[in-house]
């Protein structure tokens, strides 16, 4: 089996491979924040259920944004390495309609309080 030779890496591109990935952190860790302070915040002032999914649900897309963002870095990773093209990333839809989601759950909490 013959050895593919070395792609040259542009340490650029790993770079801001980096630095979007820790974009996407700082994004999953600002929805963490938020479904805590949900949590811990709004104790007295929403109705339980509206409190509770709203919190759930910035916890469960900043899990999914977090895990999202790995995966994608190291599919751009392994593509720079291997000389083949960037792949796409469903992050974007899925943090847009994650977003559009809390929301419409924050506004349904806040017209019904």
């Amino acid at each position: 089996m013959a050895e593919r030779a070395a792609v040259p890496i542009d340490y650029r591109f790993t770079l801001a491979n980096e630095r979007t990935f820790l974009s996407w952190i700082r994004t999953a860790l600002g929805l963490l924040a938020g479904g805590v302070a949900v949590h811990t915040v709004v104790v007295e002032h929403w109705q339980t259920d509206f409190r509770a999914a709203l919190a759930v649900s910035c916890l469960v897309l900043s899990l999914t944004v977090a895990v999202g963002a790995y995966l994608h870095w190291r599919r751009i990773r392994a593509a720079m390495d291997e000389g083949r093209p960037l792949p796409g990333t469903v992050l974007v839809p899925v943090l847009s309609a994650g977003t559009a989601f809390v929301a419409i759950l924050a506004c349904a909490a806040v017209l019904l309080h």
